[in-house]
Parts: structure tokens; C-alpha cells; sequence
């Protein structure tokens, strides 16, 4: 796992980024590369199982090449021997399949939850306040999309 530690600040809120210098207060190291799913594994929130289904979530997101881009790609235009012999547009469209097919087998209302933390990399308490719902609700709702997803990916 990529580490990347930064100085943050301890605050009511949590961690932030250190601001006044001179000033007397609790700091923590973290690992700012940690994603929230990684996070909430390596903490004990979440178990393999669930850990496991959000990660072939978010594979399947970056394969399908959902998010932002630039407008020239320079990769080549077909890998001989690739993936069973497919061309990079065939693996791009059904990674894509098999992600919104994963989005269905969640259900409706799950989806964001699923998006924000595992393809955007939110935490729980940014997805909670953007989706406006109570304070702490967003692993219990997390856990369950991530158990629909691992049905879905047939992780055990």
C-alpha cells in the first residue's frame, strides 16, 4: 500500500491540516493516500469480505474509466495477448457493465454511498453531510451496499 504521511492537526472535527504555528495542540500522523475503504478495513470496521467487494467496485470504476480524464490518450490501441484477446475499448465497456450491474445489485438509494467513499474516495462523515443524512449512519449503510456487492462479485 502506497504510504504518503502527513502532520494534521487534532480537532472536535478530526484530523485537519496543521495551521498556526506556535500554537499548543494535539497532532496525529496519518497516511493521506489511504482510500476511507482502506482505512475502514485496516481499523476493523469493515471485514475481508466487504473490504474485498468494494475493491473489485472501484477496479471496475477505474477500468471502465468512468472518472475525469484528459482529452488525448496515449496508451496503445490493442495489446496483443491481452485480457482473453480483448481490445482495450471491448475490457473498458464490460468493466463498465459489470460495475452498474454491481450499482443494481445494491439496490436504489445505495448507489451513492457506494460511489462517494469507494470510487470518489469521500469519508463516511463528507458522504453523511452530502447526502444529508444523520451523523454515523454511513457505515451501517456502506456495509450493507457492500454486502450486496460482494453477492454480486460471488465473494465469500
Amino acid at each position: 500500500m502506497k504510504q504518503e504521511l502527513a502532520e494534521r492537526e487534532l480537532t472536535s472535527e478530526g484530523p485537519r491540516r496543521r495551521a498556526g504555528v506556535g500554537r499548543r495542540s494535539s497532532s496525529v500522523t496519518v497516511n493521506v493516500a489511504e482510500s476511507p475503504l482502506g482505512w475502514l478495513h485496516a481499523h476493523g470496521h469493515l471485514e475481508d469480505r466487504l473490504f474485498d467487494a468494494g475493491e473489485r467496485l472501484r477496479a471496475d470504476y477505474e477500468r471502465a474509466q468512468m472518472g475525469p480524464s484528459v482529452t488525448m490518450r496515449w496508451d496503445p490501441v490493442r495489446v496483443k495477448g491481452g485480457e482473453a484477446g480483448l481490445t482495450q475499448t471491448e475490457r473498458q465497456v464490460a468493466a463498465r457493465e459489470r460495475f452498474h450491474a454491481a450499482l443494481a445489485q445494491a439496490g436504489r438509494g445505495l448507489e451513492d454511498i457506494l460511489w462517494r467513499v469507494v470510487c470518489a474516495g469521500e469519508t463516511l462523515p463528507v458522504a453523511e453531510k452530502a447526502l444529508q443524512w444523520p451523523a454515523r449512519s454511513g457505515k451501517l449503510v456502506l456495509k450493507l451496499a457492500l454486502d450486496r456487492v460482494a453477492d454480486f462479485y460471488r465473494i465469500r
